[in-house]
C-alpha cells in the first residue's frame, strides 16, 4: 500500500470516527467526548491536509515557485496546529463553566462510543506509523492521532467512573486533560514549522561539520557565508563562498564537483549554490557576504 493510498484510508476511518464520537457526545451529554470529537475532527483536517500536500508537493519547479511546493506541507502543518489550538481554548473555556455548572452525562454511553474511537486511532496509527518518518504532516496527524488515543482512553475510564459513581465533575476534568494532549501534541510540531520557515540549519546537520568538510577538499582555502536551509521534507539546499588559489577555471569545476558529490552524498544536500573566490584577486565590492570571512 503506497503513502497516499494509506493516508486515504486512514481519513476515511477517522471522518467516520469523528462523526460516531460527536453523535455519542451529543447524546451522551458529555463533553469530553465531544472534546474527543473536535480532535479526531482535527486528525481528519491533518490528514486531509497531508493527502492533498502529498499530491500539491510533487509539482515540479515553475518559473515563479522556482524551488517547487515542497512547503505546501510547511503551511498545511502550520494551518493545522493553529486551527487546533483555536479549537483547544474553546474546550478549555467550556470545561471550566461545566464545573459550575455540571451536567451528567452518560457514562457507559460515553465509554462504549470511546471505545470504538480507540479503535480507529490504533487502525489508523499502524496505517501511518511508516510514513511519519518522511513527512511532516504525516507526522503532525500522527501526534493527533496518538493523543487522541490517549484522550479515549481516558474518555473510556472515566465513563466507567461516572457510570459506578455519577460524578459529574469528572467530565470537565477529562476534557482539560484531552486539551492538554493537544497542546502538548502540536507543540512540536509548531515548532518545527516555525524552524523551516526561519530557515534554520536542519536538526540532523551540523554547520561547523559541513563546513570542516568542505574545507578538506583538495584545492580549497577556506569556506565561509555557509547557510543551509530545509525546502521541504527531505529537500535540503546550501549556498556558501568558497575560497580557491589561483588555479585554472578546468580545476575549479572538478573541486565543484567534488564538494557537490560530498554535499550530496554525506548530507543529502540536493540544491547547492557555491560562489567561488579567488585567494588572490582583489576583492569584489559587488559580492555580499553576510557572514565575514574567518
Amino acid at each position: 500500500m503506497n503513502a497516499r493510498t494509506r493516508l486515504l484510508a486512514a481519513l476515511g476511518f477517522t471522518a467516520l470516527a469523528a462523526i460516531i464520537e460527536a453523535w455519542g457526545g451529543w447524546r451522551a451529554h458529555s463533553l469530553a467526548l465531544l472534546s474527543d470529537a473536535a480532535h479526531v475532527c482535527m486528525d481528519a483536517f491533518a490528514l486531509a491536509v497531508a493527502l492533498l500536500v502529498a499530491v500539491g508537493a510533487q509539482r515540479g519547479a515553475t518559473a515563479r515557485q522556482t524551488f517547487g511546493y515542497g512547503r505546501l506541507e510547511i503551511l498545511g502543518a502550520l494551518a493545522n496546529g493553529v486551527i487546533l489550538l483555536s479549537a483547544t481554548v474553546f474546550i478549555i473555556i467550556e470545561a471550566v463553566h461545566r464545573f459550575g455548572a455540571p451536567v451528567q452525562p452518560g457514562g457507559p454511553l460515553m465509554a462504549t462510543i470511546a471505545a470504538m474511537g480507540l479503535s480507529v486511532n490504533v487502525l489508523v496509527a499502524v496505517l501511518l506509523r511508516t510514513e511519519q518518518k518522511h513527512n511532516l504532516n504525516v507526522a503532525a496527524a500522527l501526534y493527533h492521532v496518538m493523543g487522541d488515543a490517549l484522550g479515549a482512553l481516558a474518555v473510556i475510564v472515566g465513563g466507567v467512573v461516572i457510570a459506578y459513581t455519577g460524578s459529574a465533575w469528572i467530565d470537565p476534568a477529562l476534557s482539560l486533560f484531552v486539551a492538554g494532549i493537544i497542546i502538548l501534541g502540536i507543540t512540536r510540531v509548531l515548532r518545527d514549522c516555525a524552524h523551516i520557515l526561519l530557515e534554520s540549519v536542519p536538526q540532523s546537520m551540523n554547520v561547523a561539520e559541513i563546513d570542516a568538510q568542505m574545507s578538506a577538499i583538495d584545492g580549497v582555502v577556506e569556506v565561509h557565508d555557509l547557510h543551509v536551509w530545509t525546502i521541504g521534507t527531505r529537500s535540503y539546499a546550501l549556498a556558501a563562498h568558497v575560497l580557491l588559489n589561483d588555479r585554472r577555471l578546468s580545476e575549479a569545476t572538478a573541486i565543484s564537483d567534488a564538494l557537490e558529490k560530498l554535499l550530496r552524498e554525506r548530507y543529502g544536500i540536493g540544491h547547492v549554490t557555491l560562489q567561488f573566490e579567488c585567494e588572490t584577486c582583489e576583492p569584489d565590492q559587488r559580492i555580499i557576504c553576510t557572514q565575514l570571512a574567518r
